[in-house]
């Protein structure tokens, strides 16, 4: 065979093995890390194109709201579930469940951390609070029957920047804002009918400006053939002092997933 033409049939293989090379898919795909499990009680860091010019006092926060009639349909036992009456505030307004810096349990002993994790709120101490505040708790969040306020504070409230009354008036300031908005008056207009997820975030870009509804999340519980919406979370990114602006900060907090698609708004007493 002529020298000169093995080469060139040499060098054919040779181009022809390198595409094919170049083209063929890869044998592994590319791992994926895996989606981060979802808490009960997330924390998410807000990105950075959803923020203003941050201040060294500001911080990520959640506002947990519930519906309380939902709530209580898997939890009839309970001292706040048992006096639930048509005319109290819990059967059409949010009430508090918490507000929960990204840090928990700061500076608290390992004998009250030991006995909150294990459920037993009633050997916890009790917040030191104004009497007038004690009231306002007392409506706005009915587990207080269940010592729910001794839990929050020791888990939460204690890494909130100020005291227990600092901590607790600005809950219940941002919870205010939400009960006096569209968000309220959707749910409390459609008792015993189904919300979607985007009728929610809608009442909240509505009442608090475009876009902040992105920032909330939907919870809901299966009661035996029906999806009951039992509790809102809200990302909330700023700084939380005495006169929290709710619509502020909502807006600068971070998108998050919306969780259920849809769920009824359930009315008080078991259905």
């Amino acid at each position: 065979m002529n020298p000169r033409f093995s080469l060139v049939i040499v060098a054919l293989l040779l181009g022809l093995g390198s595409a094919f090379l170049l083209l063929k898919p890869p044998t592994t795909d590319t791992p994926q890390a895996p989606a981060p499990a979802e808490p009960a009680e997330p924390a998410e860091t807000p990105p950075p194109e959803r923020r203003t010019r941050p201040a060294e006092s500001d911080a990520f926060f959640i506002l947990a709201v519930s519906w309380q009639p939902a709530f209580c349909e898997s939890a009839s036992g309970k001292p706040e579930c048992r006096s639930q009456s048509r005319d109290r505030f819990d059967a059409s307004h949010f009430t508090l469940h918490g507000l929960w810096p990204e840090d928990q349990y700061c500076g608290v002993s390992a004998r009250d951390e030991a006995t909150d994790r294990d459920g037993r709120w009633s050997a916890l101490p009790a917040p030191d609070l104004s009497s007038a505040l004690r009231r306002d708790l007392e409506t706005a969040m009915p587990g207080t029957l269940s010592q729910l306020d001794r839990h929050e504070w020791i888990k939460h409230g204690t890494c909130f920047p100020g005291d227990a009354e600092a901590y607790f008036a600005a809950s219940l300031a941002l919870l205010d804002q939400l009960n006096a908005s569209p968000v309220r008056e959707l749910f409390a207009g459609n008792i015993g009918k189904r919300l979607t997820q985007r009728q929610i975030r809608a009442a909240f870009d509505k009442g608090f400006g475009p876009g902040t509804g992105d920032s909330v999340r939907i919870a809901c519980d299966d009661d035996g053939n029906r999806t009951l919406v039992t509790e809102l979370t809200l990302g909330l990114w700023g700084t939380i002092d005495t006169a929290p602006v709710l619509a502020t900060l909502l807006e600068a907090a971070n998108p998050t997933r919306g969780g259920c698609e849809a769920g009824i708004v359930d009315p008080v007493g078991l259905q």
